[in-house]
């Protein structure tokens, strides 16, 4: 049984670790949107190119997520939370040196790798170490942490474009990485699944990465209309169909088919796709709409967006226990309305437009959605399955909202008509974005439409969430499995 008690100089140690680790892959999620037209001026990229930046580290992580977790279970927790963060740091290194568009976006898909090993292993150091009388006020803190990493990030993320450059957005990682190394090898105890066995499907993890990226690409370059083009779309459909084939078929699958067997389960993963799809789309491009139309600074950009992560922090928490009271279904189907009446207010942020009066009611309005239905979104996913697959089904939850992610940054610019070279014309890119606004708040009615035709209120005594503060606006918190004590 895990001993270490929160209030040792140990238990301080752990929580360091893995709140270092677990900030670099958030930071990383947070400031890069930020850096994007200045990317593109320096490389010389093209939308598409910048859309690769973002959406290269989503389809590994997003596709390796869930193997990285298993592999940590294994062969060691910390260990693997090591080797994710030098791997993590070294692909930072190659960002921050890249010649070149292609050779950033190769490092950001290796950047991906290392951030699905190191994401599930913070979560998890903590659950197999702490005593279990300390263990959930340590998720508490570790992700309070996370949550003002989150709110640190868009800032910090502008003040290093604005001041030392863009590269410097990811060299950053390479100190952090230095500090938690070493304080994990020394006072992290080392700790596996002993009930772990079998083989690890590496073949579905490699299907279902593919079948992303082919998707993405094809989504990309399909304004390009070539056969290579085509081809590739229907490489990616096979590659999906051939990972729902293994997965159905595997002893031990990646996804166990079986979990969708859960109504509520797969209606809430079908709201997080619509939701998190929106969300994608809208902090993707209202990073360049900010900075390429209305003429803010990378900095000013950065800390526009701060005061939705601000509410998350400050009011996620209540949000789930409001949910405790009323259902999951009233959240589930106000929130994703909400921000689909904040992204419609986006619609007033144009040229020279004004903080306060432009910007500002429509990030709180965001604000005010994201909190509403982010913490019951966890708590209905964890409640609609077996407590032994809490943290499988929260896995899965997480790799599904980086996948709508990564697909409506791939699909939005083309369904809104945006040219290679959009983000280099002020009064195009303004064009483009009034067409996609309208396209993320239809996306989430749709969310909400499904939230109040399918989900139902769970049973009771069912599995509640650790993580009770969230600040992340890229995907739903982790949960891990909970060790027995």
């Amino acid at each position: 049984m895990p001993d270490v008690r929160l209030a040792s100089p140990q238990g301080k140690w752990i929580l360091l670790t893995t709140v270092l680790g677990s900030s670099m892959a958030m930071l990383d999620s947070t400031v890069v949107n930020v850096a994007l037209p200045t990317i593109g001026r320096d490389l010389d990229a093209s939308l598409a190119a910048l859309q690769w930046t973002v959406n290269a580290y989503m389809v590994t992580l997003a596709g390796l997520i869930l193997l990285g977790g298993s592999l940590g279970d294994r062969y060691g927790r910390r260990k693997v939370f090591v080797v994710g963060v030098v791997w993590f740091a070294a692909a930072s290194l190659l960002c921050g040196f890249a010649p070149s568009p292609v050779v950033l976006i190769a490092a950001r898909a290796l950047q991906g790798v290392g951030g699905a090993l190191l994401t599930p292993g913070s979560l998890a150091l903590i659950q197999a170490s702490f005593h279990p009388d300390d263990r959930s006020r340590a998720v508490g803190v570790w992700s309070g942490f996370g949550g003002i990493g989150a709110a640190i990030g868009p800032f910090l993320g502008g003040w290093l474009v604005t001041g030392p450059g863009w590269r410097w957005v990811f060299l950053l990682n390479v100190p952090l990485a230095l500090l938690c190394v070493p304080v994990a090898l020394r006072h992290v105890p080392e700790s596996s699944d002993e009930k772990a066995h079998g083989r690890f499907d590496v073949l579905g993890a490699a299907l279902g990465a593919l079948a992303l990226a082919l998707l993405t690409y094809a989504l990309i370059e399909a304004r390009a209309g070539s056969v290579a083009v085509a081809a590739t779309a229907v490489l990616g459909v096979v590659a999906a169909v051939a990972f729902v084939y293994v997965e159905r078929h595997r002893p031990e699958p990646m996804l166990p088919p079986g979990i969708f067997a859960s109504r509520q389960f797969t209606a809430v993963n079908l709201v997080t796709l619509c939701v998190y799809a929106a969300f994608g789309g809208f902090f993707f491009l209202t990073a360049l709409q900010l900075q390429v139309v209305a003429g803010y600074s990378p900095l000013a950009a950065g800390t526009a967006l701060l005061p939705t992560t601000v509410l998350m922090l400050l009011f996620s928490s209540r949000s789930g226990a409001l949910a405790d009271r009323t259902g999951p279904r009233l959240p589930l189907t106000v929130g994703p309305l909400l921000c689909a009446v904040a992204m419609l207010l986006m619609l007033r942020v144009g040229e020279n437009a004004d903080y306060l009066t432009d910007v500002l009611p429509a990030v709180l309005v965001m604000g005010a959605g994201m909190v509403t239905l982010v913490a019951p979104l966890t708590a209905t996913v964890l409640a609609s399955v077996d407590t032994s697959r809490a943290g499988l089904a929260s896995g899965i939850n997480n790799a599904a909202a980086r996948a709508a992610g990564l697909l409506a940054v791939a699909a939005l610019p083309l369904l809104a008509g945006m040219g290679p070279e959009a983000y280099r014309s002020a009064p195009a890119f303004d064009a483009a974005f009034d067409r996609a606004m309208p396209i993320c708040s239809a996306v989430l009615v749709a969310g909400a439409a499904l939230a109040f035709t399918l989900v139902r209120r769970p049973a009771p005594g069912c599995r509640r969430p650790e993580c009770r503060t969230h600040g992340n606006l890229t995907a739903p918190p982790l949960e891990g499995d909970r060790p027995p004590g």
